[in-house]
């Protein structure tokens, strides 16, 4: 596997509309399976193929309940509403506090490309959101209704 550079706002396609994937190929799983590397080597909890350079709707998430892979995730439910403090691997050393659902249900392919939902809450559901967002072209700092400043004693 390998590890990918993530690369950090100002970069374009951060900003733009991720392309939809057409079907599964072998390139799709080495790309899930690199990206959850890269994630796990970045000490994230998500990952965008837009992060890493790629114009893929593709995304890796660990909230603490294991690695999900997902392609072509849309949110097809919400409910609920929480604000928490975000970061993001793209934005290392911002943080801030994002109003999101507390409660998604988000439909994608899995990497056999059966058509799969998952649901979550809590920090899978913040994690699933931002991930999405940035299939869209949108970062936290578009959201955040305060920034918190950085605990000095952190990396």
């Amino acid at each position: 596997m390998a590890v990918y550079r993530i690369l950090r706002l100002g970069a374009e396609i951060l900003r733009e509309e991720a392309r939809p994937v057409p079907k599964i190929t072998d390139s799709i799983l080495r790309l899930l399976d690199n990206m959850a590397e890269t994630m796990y080597q970045a000490n994230g909890v998500g990952l965008a193929a837009p992060q890493i350079g790629v114009s893929k709707r593709v995304v890796v998430v660990d909230a603490g309940e294991g690695l999900i892979g997902l392609v072509n995730p849309v949110v097809v439910t919400t409910a609920g509403e929480d604000i928490a403090v975000e970061g993001c691997l793209s934005i290392p050393g911002v943080e801030g506090e994002v109003k999101r659902a507390s409660l998604v249900k988000v439909s994608g392919w899995d990497r056999s490309g059966r058509e799969v939902e998952v649901e979550g809450s809590g920090l899978l559901a913040r994690v699933l959101q931002h991930e999405i967002d940035h299939l869209d072209g949108i970062l936290f700092i578009d959201k955040v209704i305060r920034f918190v400043e950085q605990d000095k004693g952190r990396e």
